[in-house]
């Protein structure tokens, strides 16, 4: 059985609405020798799909990202967001990153108000959207907590909270639950498939832990070292419940996938 392809350039998938396209990514000085961080990586994104991108550390994927939601301009390279080349910062995009950043002088509603806020979203509608968010992460009844009383599984939920209150279409995660233990790993990770798989909305995530990529993703994409190119990409098809952690990591060809990847960043 075969599990991986090698990647020569951006496919489109059905629903898709992120491409990237021999993306590219250099810095440097006028004055002195440019450093490639990325060379070449191309690849899609479809709705109600789960992408992981993994990598050696240093290869550039916390850049990738940056410039797939436009806080970073490709060195060459085509990005398009729903058909359209990316201009500026794309809309409906929720970026979540490995710290929680909550400001400790604002309740857990209050943190997840934030980005409205940002928005100008009347006060009524953010705080029911942001307990709207909170309540499908199991959190409603610790709405008027600040960050200082909550353990750090619930910090990264009210983090997550403040990404879904603005309702975004995709969600960029970059090692959002890399400081947490298993268990709250595999509840957190199991609330995020769900609300990616039942509200059709679409995960881009970046992680070092490869048994979370392949329990977790529809797809994982394997970078190699700087300067970073796509070397292969899996599909991942296990049986069952998708949003289930731990049948994930009992099906049968789970630790194939593993080993593959392993084996891939190991030799590049």
């Amino acid at each position: 059985m075969s599990f991986a392809r090698t990647i020569a350039g951006g496919a489109a998938a059905a629903g898709e609405i992120f491409a990237a396209t021999d993306l590219g990514k250099s810095f440097g000085e006028d004055d002195a020798a440019p450093v490639e961080v990325i060379r070449s990586v191309s690849f899609a994104l479809a709705r109600g799909e789960i992408v992981s991108l993994v990598g050696p550390s240093g290869c550039g994927k916390t850049t990738l990202l940056n410039l797939i939601c436009g806080l970073l301009a490709p060195s060459r390279g085509r990005i398009a967001w729903f058909g359209r080349p990316l201009v500026g910062t794309p809309e409906r995009v929720g970026y979540m990153l490995q710290k929680d950043l909550l400001l400790p002088w604002r309740t857990a509603v209050e943190n997840a108000e934030l980005g409205l806020q940002i928005k100008r979203v009347g006060r009524a509608e953010r705080r029911a959207r942001a307990m709207g968010a909170l309540e499908r992460l199991g959190l409603a009844g610790f709405a008027g907590f600040y960050p200082s009383a909550l353990s750090g599984g619930m910090r990264q939920r009210v983090a997550l909270a403040r990404t879904l209150a603005p309702d975004p279409e995709v969600l960029l995660l970059d090692e959002p639950f890399s400081a947490l233990d298993f268990q709250t790993k595999l509840l957190i990770e199991r609330d995020t498939a769900r609300l990616v798989r039942e509200e059709q909305r679409a995960l881009l995530l970046i992680t070092h832990d490869i048994e979370e990529a392949v329990s977790l993703s529809d797809r994982v994409i394997v970078l190699s070292r700087r300067p970073s190119r796509v070397i292969t990409e899996h599909r991942i098809a296990l049986p069952g419940d998708r949003t289930d952690m731990i049948q994930a990591r009992e099906a049968p060809d789970f630790a194939h996938y593993v080993r593959s990847i392993w084996n891939e960043l190991e030799l590049h």
